[in-house]
């Protein structure tokens, strides 16, 4: 019998995915894209059709050379990649990889694709395999063409006309500026005060009734009709005078509200963040791991959820049927409705176009899933089975009642209430939190007594600022942006240091505000809403096969490339004013742009080493400068150096200093003598130190951090003197992920990693963990051992104890340990 390769996404696809297959299939993971366009100039050709040149990395290389060694023995290829846009380009990859290799000559190739990973499903893809679909592909070589052009092209004039920025992307320079604009709305806001009239009934039968002003003097009254005191107090004295306060109408009606459809992607998202405080990273990393499998006990790795990453509200009629027959089974024939609910979307070129996000069984219900569920997994599958199943059910009903009461011919106040007749797919599944309110029986004509009528003050309310739930609502309601793609715009505007989070809202950070600044002035056509909608809507015509690809890049490219050289040629005064005008309430405390220190020059932008400043217009005659976050009150600094970042939870102050080995974060300020050293944090190489922030110094002085457990014991990462490193079973191993952002799932493919490579023969010398210095003319450093970590001094080995952390053991600490030893 033939032997058959699959090729799979991820690893913990790939066990479960050969559990289902059998012995004549092998399972290889790709480890998502095998190759890249690598950062640097040539690697889309935009004189030869946009040839683009593809570059894998080492650990990638790893990965072919195993894929290559494997198709060599197989006669049979399937690739197996996800079913969306990038799932298909990975196919792709790796079919054109594997063709260069001269290693599919005579073997069948095949692409299939599945919405779960269940046996069923799984065997069921192989009786519809296909061909690589050659017009997804194009649509992603077009977006990652433009990614490409769009990034190499503005970085370069970012860097070089707005020094400390980072880079600007396609996609998250349109995201950064939604966040900015909302900014300068809730700057730019005016609270505008009004007045409301609340009043307090009782009836015969003693029943309160509280009711709200709904019209005076026959007009009905808007939010801001009663604006201020005085106005406020007249309405009060003609209705307290009023001789009865008499029922009008009062109407009763029964209303019914439908369920919400099931999820996809953005409202999975949208909801795991309202109800469940999830960011939208941690949302897709969890629901990655549900999808890829979970082990439940006696039925082994299973798929717990289908693929999350959708835009199709749409579900299988064996969806349907599974969940109305748990409905009538659960709840009883009241909760099921008459005929099963069928939900569209009509999004034209939907790339995801298969179904929404549902359990693949809904006979696994939460709570028998909870032992074998992490807290996390445990209350997004419960998240994702209760929609869907309520999806399914009957509408839930209610009697609202609106009672109408009149003040005289002077104003009528207005009272609403609504109570459940019948909670429907409520039972299960809330969208709101509503507050049940009866109102007492009454009959047209009937007198009140008034109680008391009182007047209140109110202000209106800036905007909100966006959180990661309102802003992927956004970008959808945009149209911009896929799936895919949501969760790492948020990602890239906090690591890029653009913004950050506090109370789950994005706030700007001051070089957010910079570069949008920039792009909006020099780039606007570019950073337009209605553009990056309408790009994301000409790659869905390159994936149905209605517009080409090469001609859509140059439509794209001509107009790009006379923008980038026009930015390179930008003057520097002219690019500070426009950015001084644009910002000037955040730089300036009022209009006077005065030179505190000469009384003759004026306060501008500038850009330094350490970041944006203002600056004297006379320097170097005069050399007062101050940051560029000075406000009203502060004292002027006339460095950066040993500068305040802001608080941490607790209210101690976050240090950014510098000192005779570069710079660091420094929790508290430095104590007196004798008292407990404040804890400090290198800054890492590769960050600048323009680009230093709270939110990252606080990141960086959380290190090392516990990323979870992993076979009983705990995994941490942190930064050390050689880089980023995984600690597991007090050993160190280098890691290839940013500490500030692998994962628990990353840092366990690292350590297994780790343990298939081959060690040296011989003894070799062991690299230190962490030197310490020197004790007695002998270097002294911490090691890794076979049994545990240890501080080596000389010739002389001694054990760190186990309550004591490797990489906080400190000179002195080790000094003691050997000095012990020596005793012994």
């Amino acid at each position: 019998m033939s032997k058959k390769l699959v090729i799979v996404e991820s690893p913990a696809k790939s066990k479960t995915i050969e559990k289902y297959l059998g012995k004549d299939f092998k399972v290889l993971a790709s480890f998502g894209h095998i190759r890249d366009l690598p950062s640097k100039d040539g690697s889309v050709d935009t004189e030869n059709q946009y040839k683009m040149k593809w570059a894998s990395d080492t650990k990638s290389k790893k990965t072919i050379s195993d894929i290559a060694n494997a198709m060599k023995e197989a006669d049979e290829l399937y690739l197996a990649t996800d079913l969306d846009r990038e799932g298909e380009a990975i196919s792709w990859h790796v079919y054109k990889v594997l063709e260069a290799k001269k290693l599919l000559k005579g073997k069948t190739v095949k692409r299939i694709v599945f919405n779960e990973i269940t046996k069923t499903a799984i065997l069921d893809s192989f009786k519809h395999a296909r061909e690589i679909d050659k017009k997804m592909v194009e649509a992603y070589l077009t977006r990652r063409a433009l990614d490409y052009l769009v990034g190499f092209n503005i970085s370069p004039v970012l860097w070089r006309k707005l020094p400390g920025a980072k880079s600007a992307g396609r996609v998250q320079s349109v995201a950064l500026r939604l966040v900015c604009d909302r900014e300068q709305e809730i700057e730019d806001f005016k609270p505008a005060e009004y007045w409301d009239v609340l009043a307090k009934f009782t009836t015969e039968n003693k029943d309160l009734v509280e009711a709200k002003l709904y019209s005076f003097e026959g007009e009905k009254l808007n939010k801001l009709d009663i604006s201020n005191e005085t106005q406020a107090k007249n309405i009060l004295d003609k209705l307290n005078n009023a001789k009865e306060y008499k029922v009008i109408s009062m109407e009763d009606k029964v209303v019914s509200r439908n369920p919400a459809a099931p999820f996809i992607t953005s409202s999975l998202q949208i909801d795991a963040s309202r109800k469940l405080g999830f960011g939208a990273t941690k949302t897709m990393q969890t629901a990655q791991k549900l999808y890829e499998g979970v082990d439940i006990g006696k039925e082994g790795t299973v798929g717990l959820i289908t693929y999350m990453r959708t835009d199709s509200i749409n579900l299988s009629n064996e969806a349907i049927s599974g969940a109305r027959k748990l409905i009538e089974k659960e709840y009883g024939s009241d909760y099921l409705p008459a005929k099963p609910r069928v939900y569209s979307k009509k999004a034209k070129g939907a790339q995801e176009a298969h179904e929404a996000i549902r359990p693949t069984n809904f006979l696994r219900k939460p709570q028998d899933l909870k032992p074998y569920l992490d807290e996390d997994q445990f209350k997004l599958y419960e998240l994702i089975w209760k929609r869907t199943v309520a999806c399914q059910m009957a509408s839930a009903k209610f009697n609202q009642a609106t009672l109408n009461i009149a003040a005289d011919n002077h104003g009528i106040f207005r009272a609403t209430g609504f109570i459940t007749i019948f909670d429907g797919f409520r039972k299960l599944y809330a969208i709101e939190n509503d507050e049940e309110k009866s109102l007492p029986k009454l009959n047209e004509g009937e007198n009140l007594n008034k109680d008391k009528i009182e007047i209140n003050q109110h202000f209106t309310k800036p905007p909100a600022r966006y959180s990661e739930a309102s802003l992927v609502k956004k970008l959808e309601d945009l149209g911009i942006g896929r799936p895919s793609t949501y969760a790492s715009i948020m990602r890239v505007l906090k690591t890029r240091n653009y913004v950050r989070v506090e109370q789950r809202r994005f706030i700007p950070e001051q070089k957010g505000r910079l570069v949008n600044s920039f792009l909006t002035n020099y780039f606007k056509d570019y950073v337009e809403y209605e553009f990056t909608s309408d790009m994301e809507k000409q790659l869905d015509s390159i994936s149905m096969g209605e517009k080409d690809w090469i001609k859509t890049l140059d439509e794209f490219w001509t107009g790009f490339k006379k923008a980038t050289e026009a930015g390179m040629e930008l003057d520097h005064q002219d690019i500070k004013e426009k950015i001084t005008q644009d910002l000037s309430h955040l730089l300036f405390t009022d209009d006077n742009r005065e030179c505190p220190k000469c009384k003759e020059g004026k306060l501008e932008l500038n850009f330094g080493k350490y970041g944006e400043f203002l600056g004297c217009s006379r320097y170097p005659d005069c050399d007062y400068k101050r940051s560029f976050t000075h406000h009203k009150g502060e004292e002027d600094k006339p460095d950066f150096e040993d500068n305040i970042l802001g608080k941490n939870e607790e209210g101690i102050d976050v240090w950014f200093k510098e000192g005779p080995y570069g710079f660091y974060i420094q929790l508290g300020a430095a104590n007196g003598k004798g008292k407990s050293k404040p804890k400090r944090a290198t800054l890492p190489k590769g960050i600048k130190v323009e680009d230093v922030n709270l939110s990252l110094a606080l990141n960086l002085l959380s290190l090392p951090k516990s990323l979870g457990e992993y076979e009983g014991e705990e995994v941490k990462t942190g930064i050390g003197r050689y880089g980023n490193y995984i600690l597991y079973k007090g050993a160190f191993t280098t890691s290839n992920k940013s500490a500030l952002e692998v994962t628990l799932e990353e840092a366990i493919e690292i350590l297994k990693e780790a343990e298939k490579t081959p060690k040296a023969k011989g003894r070799a010398k062991a690299a230190p963990l962490k030197k310490l210095g020197k004790y007695e003319k002998n270097d002294i450093a911490v090691y890794s051992g076979r049994y545990g970590p240890y501080v080596k001094c000389g010739k002389v080995n001694a054990t760190i104890p186990k309550d004591k952390k490797p990489e906080e053991v400190t000179l002195e600490e080790a000094i003691e340990l050997i000095k012990a030893k020596k005793e012994k």
